[in-house]
């Protein structure tokens, strides 16, 4: 059984060679350019994992994103992509408590990222939901 994997961003090329990374990696992956795109996949098919970028259309809809999926999905592993740093100059982690408490995230990647950092953080969220 391959994993499903929603892919949300809105950069095209990111999308396409993200998804050709995680194909290759054996994952099936439908990939969404927004928010409306995601939540009407999310309705009408069943993901193991999502990995979502923190600007969308809205410059905090990934955070809000997360948000609602880990409240509907609890148990669906999330990794936040963020290029905040380099665009805005805001770094944020979910190193502390406080943190966490408001970013529902599993794992967060700041961008550029490398394929085998996407390839092991997804691989390692699921091997955890597996056990």
């Amino acid at each position: 059984m391959s994993y499903q994997i929603l892919l949300v961003d809105s950069d095209p090329d990111f999308r396409r060679q993200s998804k050709q990374w995680l194909q290759e990696a054996g994952f099936g992956v439908i990939e969404a350019e927004n928010e409306n795109q995601a939540n009407e996949f999310v309705r009408n098919k069943k993901f193991d994992l999502a990995v979502i970028d923190v600007v969308l259309e809205n410059s905090d809809g990934g955070f809000t994103m997360s948000y609602h999926l880990k409240r509907n999905y609890p148990n669906m592993p999330v990794v936040l992509l963020s290029s905040t740093v380099g665009d805005f100059g805001i770094d944020f982690s979910i190193d502390t408590v406080s943190e966490r408490s408001w970013i529902k995230a599993d794992i967060l990647l700041h961008k550029p990222i490398r394929s085998e950092q996407l390839v092991y953080s997804v691989n390692r969220l699921l091997t955890a939901v597996s056990s």
